[in-house]
């Protein structure tokens, strides 16, 4: 096993970021991908240098990280991006320049992340085109970190701290949160698998087609107390049950990223800033209930996370991770998407199914429930957004660690969508139980 020994934030009661504990070496074996392919074939010593590189455990040359999502680039990050671009070629300073996804911090965007070699990675705020010539003066040609744009240092292991610089979990947007579903948004270039297994990703699944049955997948996942999070708070272990019952020649799998309420981005967010922990809890809930095929089933006003989705489904396919025979286990899956018109009623998961079925979307009496008669009349699931984003670090940690957060009949975390009037918006994912007074007030300050 390869430790992950990248950016986390203290074991305490501060601790923001919950990442993967460890890299598979049940993925590594089969795995499809050239460049870990080739350093684990050179050796120990190889692979963990290329897998440090990846996670910037430390970076050989300077490294800028533009938040990207949409509402990275809907206030200006898009002429951050060329800003940045620029300046490096002006100066002829070698760096690369990685587009990231959102970390939540909505009303600080334009985000930028500065990380230098040997020095932890820092955070900036509203970083629009006409400041980001200046700060990369700042930090790349004089060494110093701007106090006024600052937001926050990460926890970078092994890297040195800049010395009077707050560190980013002590901000008092991050500090009360928990971050499972959205522990790699905004860290990690969502277009970059190799970054996303670096980190752990796919290491769950491995696991499960290695050395789980499928009824001890939702055996596990029941034990963890993960309920739906698109609504409903149906415990997910249980729904899969019914549909791993139900005999038929086909099996399907629903994910719901449909996301109509107003005001409401959380599962944008993560199709947009880390699109392989949803594929990957999809393969997870895919081998639970033993559906070869699955459905997601978006807005169309999605433009960028439809893009990011698609592009992870390529890569996912040239490893080995997509379609057949995935890791050389038996099984196969496959994924199509579907884009909704933005009709508000096909939120609702009968309406969604007929819509897929290329009928209006009108929801149908129950029961039957789709578990035992859904899609195209086949048993099907259907798990939303953050619900099957869970699932990875639910297999990594292990049920009784999922279980130990939030309320005795709600288990783990919850993504919320935190806007009007409140000085800090964005996204913010804290246990079960945590008083709305606390996210309004202490988070949305």
């Amino acid at each position: 096993m390869v430790a992950n020994a990248n950016i986390e934030c203290n074991p305490g009661p501060g601790k923001c970021w919950v990442p993967f504990s460890a890299i598979s070496d049940d993925l590594l074996k089969d795995l499809k991908a050239e460049t870990l392919s080739q350093a684990k074939a050179r050796g120990p010593r190889e692979l963990n240098a290329v897998l440090a590189s990846l996670r910037r455990d430390s970076v050989s040359k300077p490294a800028v990280f533009v938040g990207a999502g949409t509402c990275g680039l809907g206030a200006g990050a898009g002429k951050t991006l060329t800003a940045v671009r620029e300046f490096l070629a002006r100066n002829d300073i070698d760096a690369d320049v990685v587009e990231v996804g959102c970390n939540g911090m909505c009303s600080d965007e334009p985000i930028l992340d500065i990380q230098i070699p040997g020095r932890t990675r820092v955070s900036f705020s509203t970083v629009t085109a006409d400041k980001a010539p200046q700060l990369l003066d700042s930090v790349l040609l004089q060494n110093r970190i701007p106090a006024e744009l600052v937001l926050g240092q990460y926890r970078t292991a092994g890297a040195k701290p800049w010395d009077a610089v707050s560190y980013l979990d002590e901000h008092p947007f991050l500090s009360p949160q928990v971050r499972v579903v959205l522990a790699s948004s905004g860290i990690i270039d969502p277009g970059n698998i190799q970054e996303y297994i670096a980190h752990g990703g796919y290491s769950s699944i491995a696991k499960a087609l290695r050395s789980m049955t499928p009824d001890a997948v939702c055996d596990l996942v029941e034990r963890s107390g993960l309920r739906g999070r698109g609504g409903g708070g149906f415990l997910t272990g249980r729904k899969w049950k019914f549909a791993r019952a139900a005999v038929a020649d086909q099996k399907y799998l629903i994910c719901n990223a449909d996301e109509g309420d107003p005001g409401a981005f959380m599962d944008r967010a993560v199709c947009e800033s880390d699109p392989h922990r949803l594929l990957e809890g999809m393969l997870i809930a895919a081998y639970a209930i033993g559906a070869t095929k699955a459905y997601i089933y978006i807005r169309a006003e999605y433009p960028l996370a439809i893009q990011r989705l698609n592009g992870a489904f390529e890569q996912a396919s040239a490893c080995g991770l997509l379609g057949y025979n995935i890791l050389n286990s038996g099984v196969d899956f496959s994924i199509k998407m579907k884009m909704g018109a933005g009709a508000f009623v096909c939120g609702e998961e009968t309406a969604l199914i007929h819509s897929i079925e290329g009928k209006r979307g009108m929801p149908r009496p129950r029961p039957p429930f789709p578990a035992v008669q859904g899609l195209f009349g086949k048993p099907t699931v259907i798990n939303n957004v953050e619900t099957l984003a869970n699932l990875p670090v639910i297999l990594d940690r292990g049920a009784e660690w999922y279980a130990a957060m939030g309320t005795r009949g709600s288990k783990g975390t919850k993504v919320f969508a935190l806007s009007g009037m409140v000085k800090r918006t964005g996204l913010v994912e804290i246990p079960m139980g945590t008083s709305l007074r606390n996210v309004v007030f202490d988070i949305g300050g």
